[in-house]
């Protein structure tokens, strides 16, 4: 098992395993029976994807709003006094015309050949407000010692980003610090079982998902067959 290791400066950032909020961004603790409303977490590969990072908490006790007017950043909420002499306070500003920085001072290690990548939390992809912050991708290698700042997308003209006490304003995952790999077509050997896999599972759908399929509210139709045949990859633990 790997190891991710922390040092902060900022207690209130306590990062930790992203956990699907239920209830709450990843939807309501609705059954996967007919009628029930679809939610995120209904879906196993977003869950798995959302549940893969370390989420980090905005540490403040006072709310952050950031907008765009006229062209121009705002930034609006009273951060108080800096905690401590030296600090840049508050602790956000402008980036171009286009992006916004927070100064987030948070050490996460990973072992060497691995990285650090940041990314929007996933209850962005929920969120039907467009007021959760953007955090634009970066990958930190292992051997930088602190993440000094965070970039963050601006919101756009009349919109606004809210940083709010004690919830998730981004995410980190942990990845190969080289993507190598090169792209290339299957052949036709590949092609073929992949293609033969795919006609079988379709084939089996009713067979393996009989008493999993439901309906949702919005008449969008689920069944279990991605669940069932990762708990059987996955085998008895």
């Amino acid at each position: 098992m790997r190891q991710v290791k922390f040092r902060l400066i900022e207690p209130g950032l306590r990062p930790r395993r992203t956990r699907l909020e239920i209830p709450g961004w990843a939807g309501n603790p609705e059954p996967r029976v007919d009628g029930s409303q679809e939610y995120a977490w209904h879906c196993l590969p977003f869950s798995e994807a959302a549940k893969g990072g370390i989420e980090l908490f905005y540490p403040y006790d006072a709310e952050l709003r950031v907008s765009t007017r006229d062209g121009e950043l705002v930034f609006e909420g009273d951060l108080g006094e800096p905690p401590e002499p030296g600090l840049q306070w508050p602790p956000f500003r402008s980036f171009g015309d286009a992006y916004y920085t927070y100064q987030i001072l948070i050490d996460l290690k990973v072992d060497e050949g691995w990285a650090i990548k940041t990314e929007p939390h996933p209850r962005f992809y929920t969120d039907r407000t467009g007021t959760v912050p953007v955090a634009v991708p970066a990958l930190l290698r292992h051997w930088w010692p602190m993440m000094y700042f965070m970039v963050f997308k601006a919101p756009d003209e009349g919109r606004t980003h809210v940083f709010r006490p004690g919830e998730p304003f981004m995410q980190v995952t942990v990845v190969p610090a080289e993507a190598d790999f090169e792209l290339v077509p299957m052949s036709e050997e590949e092609a073929a079982e992949r293609e033969m896999q795919s006609r079988r599972i379709y084939a089996s759908r009713h067979t393996l998902s009989a008493d999993s399929q439901w309906t949702s509210a919005t008449n969008t139709v689920f069944d279990g067959t991605y669940r069932r045949i990762l708990g059987a990859a996955k085998g008895p633990r």
